[in-house]
């Protein structure tokens, strides 16, 4: 899950290239931009690092235990 502040942060740095003069355009911009923005990275379907760091750690601890049944089927075999 795509968090606000992130969204916000980008929006932000954005609308800051926006002069102050077109303070209708800049608030257009930032209401649209935030909307697509989450729109598309919940499209994308993104984790956080967090996230991708717990699944990496589980997959290793299943990788292992796959290779240590393999070496007993082995071993049953022979």
């Amino acid at each position: 899950m795509i968090k606000a502040e992130i969204v916000e942060d980008i929006v932000n740095k954005a609308e800051q290239f926006i002069p102050e003069d077109l303070k209708t355009m800049r608030q257009d911009f930032a209401k649209n931009m935030k909307s697509i923005l989450t729109a598309s990275l919940q499209k994308a379907d993104l984790v956080t690092r967090e996230e991708f760091e717990v699944q990496k750690a589980v997959l290793a601890k299943t990788r292992a235990k796959l290779e240590a049944l393999e070496k007993l089927v082995d071993e049953l075999d022979n």
